[in-house]
């Protein structure tokens, strides 16, 4: 089936003792649900892809987050969540020139 024997064991132990409702689901994880969704993050690669603003030779994690906000895809966002999504898009390992929008 593709799953180690930790695996195994783990399940048998939640079904030993809580029976075969807890066994065969997850209980909730800690953390909270994702600032970006689908939506918000093909508004994010898309923005990283188009031209930064004027005065500007690139764009910035901040600007893109502080961008996001002014064009109402989220309330508000850090600019950490914008570097993990792009980090995100831009792990490609089939290709030598990885990244949400590659150039050259």
């Amino acid at each position: 089936m593709g799953i180690s024997t930790g695996t195994v064991a783990n399940v048998r132990k939640r079904f030993a003792a809580d029976g075969l409702e807890a066994a065969l689901t997850e209980k909730p994880r800690t953390g909270g649900p994702a600032v970006l969704d689908g939506k918000g993050e093909a508004v994010l690669i898309g923005l990283a892809c188009s031209k930064p603003p004027k005065g500007y030779a690139r764009w910035s994690a901040r600007l893109l987050a502080s961008r996001l906000v002014e064009l109402e895809v989220v309330e508000g966002v850090s600019d950490d969540t914008v570097r993990r999504v792009l980090k995100k898009v831009r792990s490609s390992r089939g290709r030598r020139r990885a990244g949400a929008c590659p150039r050259g």
